[in-house]
């Protein structure tokens, strides 16, 4: 499990990208880098990570999903992710 404050740093610079994002496209437009400068810079979504929604693990994220590998084995087993099966030949 990630720490609760690693989760709620993702959720806030999802939130500053989405904030700022009209802003960021206006200066690239307009060639105006030095007002791209001002912008804080976790409004930037290079700096986003994804995490499984479940535990919030950064690494193993399976982007179909949303969850993280670990998350996904465990949910296919049990038959709780529709269309999903384990395979066996």
């Amino acid at each position: 499990m990630a720490k609760e404050s690693m989760k709620a740093r993702e959720v806030k610079r999802a939130k500053l990208v989405e904030k700022y994002a009209a802003k960021r496209a206006q200066y690239k437009a307009e060639g105006n880098y030095e007002a791209l400068q001002n912008i804080p810079r976790n409004a930037s979504p290079v700096r986003l990570h994804n995490r499984c929604k479940i535990t919030g693990r950064p690494k193993g994220y399976i982007r179909l999903f949303g969850i993280s590998r670990i998350q996904f084995r465990e949910m296919a087993s049990k038959g709780l992710i529709p269309g999903v099966k384990k395979a066996s030949w």
